[in-house]
């Protein structure tokens, strides 16, 4: 594996636990916290979070190297940004009512929930501030995705299984659900070190 392969594997794979967006750098914390109440929900939307981040990364790459850098207009990367995030996800909503209502249906409470979802943004800031190749950004964005993706399923997971649970009463709810964030956060910070993002 040549040492550009090798970095690429590096960004996605501490993308996925060294330096996973929610549990380490702490974005996108409120879909996380409404949505993973159920397992089935929580991958539904990680898997079209998963898709708009890999999508809008690459996206963003463009637009910042190709029309932004070009004509000196860097001041304007967080509006573009966020307009073309859900200019994205309004077509892929489109789309998707047009060839599958019942996919639609299943996904319709959650494609509105991406467009604010901040995770989304940062990868594609941190993208330019770690100045990454077009093939870095994908990587980054894919690898945030997934990891967005199984921090949730897992939190879903848990939640799910703590129904039957006996939690004191001032810890129901928001409590014990941060709590539980705060032990899963330190779990994936438990990889750091591994494989270095820089």
């Amino acid at each position: 594996m040549n040492s550009s392969a090798a970095h690429t594997f590096a960004i996605f794979f501490a993308a996925i636990f060294t330096s996973n967006i929610l549990l380490t750098l702490y974005l996108g914390m409120c879909s996380f916290l409404a949505v993973s109440k159920q397992v089935k929900t929580a991958f539904g939307l990680g898997l079209a979070v998963i898709f708009v981040m890999v999508a809008t990364s690459a996206l963003n790459w463009l637009v910042y190297y190709y029309l932004l850098v070009p004509f000196d207009l860097l001041y304007l990367k967080y509006i573009v940004f966020i307009i073309v995030i859900a200019a994205f996800v309004q077509i892929v909503e489109m789309i998707i009512e047009r060839l599958s209502e019942r996919l639609y249906n299943a996904l319709g409470i959650f494609l509105p929930l991406i467009t604010v979802n901040c995770a989304i943004l940062g990868v594609s800031l941190f993208m330019v501030i770690r100045k990454y190749n077009f093939v870095a950004s994908v990587a980054y964005g894919t690898g945030s995705g997934i990891g967005w993706m199984l921090a949730i399923i897992a939190m879903a997971g848990i939640r799910q299984t703590m129904v039957r649970s006996r939690i004191p009463k001032g810890l129901e709810g928001a409590g014990i659900t941060l709590i539980i964030a705060g032990i899963m956060s330190m779990a994936f910070m438990g990889f750091t070190g591994m494989i270095p993002l820089n």
